[in-house]
């Protein structure tokens, strides 16, 4: 190729190659960074990974009709609802930085992660995600835990939560409310049982146990849902074990009126419920 008449030497074609992949390797690295929001930690002080379970017990529709949610599901069990509202934009403001930046100085309330969740403690929202949101402890008590779940101010995050499509299924007789949560890995709630509702994972994974509400789980209201999978789990039955099922980012859980129900963090996540009360 000739240089003079606006052809590339071939010796510089190298050295332009070079250049671009120069400036634009990094954006490639900070894409592929976003896919957990900059949650997650990684590196040394990153937290032991807690499994999923061996096997899903819980069945998943990408397909499902309103017809088919009331007759199959409404009122008698449990189903991971897939690919039916396009969150993305959510997701988008729920990265670490956009929250920070938006909500950093934001007062929200934590309860104590136990059944009956009797404390509650007020401090900055920036102050819980630098501070406290670590993985759990597995010897710490539930009402040593503090855990950011369903007390913020609505009105307060309305900016968020305007750009939060939630399932379009109801009930007859029913108000959705919204609880938006975030909390470390091997963190959760243990058994408790309230209306039904949607769960829906943002970023991370949770791993959920569920019993109908004729079947009293064996836990202590106190004891963390980590410390119930380590000490109880094992010792069930087969025909005394929950159902269970980890959801993925993007993916609902509905769970039907009055079933017992657990949560446990696989990763530090990012959750929004829908209550139908």
């Amino acid at each position: 190729m000739l240089c003079g008449g606006g052809l590339m030497a071939p010796w510089a074609r190298p050295l332009l190659l070079l250049a671009v992949w120069t400036l634009v390797a990094p954006v490639l690295r900070g894409a592929g960074d976003t896919g957990d929001g900059g949650w997650q930690r990684r590196g040394p002080g990153a937290p032991a990974a807690v499994a999923e379970e061996e096997r899903c017990a819980v069945e998943r529709r990408a397909d499902l009709s309103y017809a088919e949610f009331v007759q199959q599901y409404a009122f008698s069990r449990p189903v991971i609802l897939q690919r039916l509202t396009d969150n993305s934009r959510f997701r988008a403001l729920c990265s670490r930085e956009r929250l920070l930046a938006s909500f950093g100085d934001s007062v929200v309330r934590l309860s104590t992660a136990n059944t009956y969740s009797y404390r509650k403690v007020d401090l900055p929202f920036q102050d819980y995600v630098e501070h406290l949101l670590h993985p759990q402890d597995p010897s710490s008590l539930g009402n040593d835990t503090l855990y950011f779940f369903g007390d913020n101010d609505f009105s307060e995050w309305a900016s968020l939560f305007q750009h939060y499509s939630p399932p379009p299924f109801s009930l007859l007789g029913t108000t959705a409310a919204y609880s938006f949560g975030i909390a470390g890995a091997g963190s959760g709630v243990p058994f408790h049982w309230h209306g039904p509702g949607f769960s829906e994972v943002i970023y991370g994974r949770k791993r959920w146990f569920l019993y109908p509400p004729e079947k009293t789980p064996e836990f202590h209201p106190n004891k963390t849902t980590l410390a119930w999978l380590q000490d109880v789990y094992p010792t069930l039955a087969p025909s005394e074990r929950p159902l269970e099922c980890t959801v993925q980012a993007g993916e609902v859980l509905y769970f039907p009126d009055r079933w017992w129900h657990a949560t446990l963090n696989l990763d530090t996540s990012v959750f929004i419920s829908t209550f139908l009360g």
